[in-house]
């Protein structure tokens, strides 16, 4: 080993030692979704299930980031026993983590994709996920000119990106395949009378 990579490893070690754990934490990425939401997504094994838990996530964000949490008390304590405590942060943190659960529900709609190319809940999943990612930039619009800092206006940015790619994948779809209804208060016999 070369004398300069001595000299890398030793005060890497030095600054290691010296951090507090807390420093340590602070430094480490911080988690987009809380441990609640990470255990619904785990037990969302179907992919629009899984989409709707992102969306609701994402929506989490937007009553911290309007203020509407005091609000929606009411709410708040019948879906705190589900889905925990809302996500606390900063305004740029709360931006951020939204960019990265649209960015999951990417993946994760990639993912069965992949595997699937006809599976119907794809589109469904996009479709749904697309309408949320509508409102919710939407909503964060007017927020922009409020935006100050690099890192808020980097996750902004990163925001609309992921929204963007989101939307023209659902603009790519075919429109949706309406199944047809059947008239309610005929038996099955009668059904089959009119077809033969």
């Amino acid at each position: 080993m070369n004398a300069r990579a001595s000299i890398l490893f030793l005060t890497a070690g030095l600054i290691l030692t010296l951090c507090t754990p807390g420093e340590i934490r602070a430094v480490q990425a911080r988690d987009h979704l809380t441990e609640q939401e990470v255990e619904l997504v785990k037990d969302s094994q179907i992919l629009d299930k899984r989409i709707e838990v992102f969306i609701k996530a994402a929506d989490r964000r937007m009553l911290v980031l309007s203020g509407a949490a005091a609000t929606s008390a009411q709410q708040s304590k019948k879906d705190a026993e589900l889905w925990g405590p809302l996500p606390t942060g900063t305004r740029a943190e709360l931006i951020g983590d939204i960019a990265r659960i649209f960015d999951e529900a990417i993946t994760n709609i990639d993912d069965v994709s992949s595997r699937d190319e006809k599976n119907p809940l794809v589109p469904k999943a996009l479709r749904n996920l697309a309408a949320a990612v509508t409102r919710i930039v939407g909503q964060l619009k007017p927020l922009q000119a409020q935006l100050k800092g690099d890192s808020e206006l980097s996750t902004f940015d990163q925001l609309v990106e992921n929204a963007e790619s989101i939307i023209q994948a659902a603009n790519k779809l075919p429109p949706p395949v309406e199944k047809p209804v059947e008239k309610k208060g005929r038996s099955k016999t009668e059904k089959t009378k009119e077809t033969s």
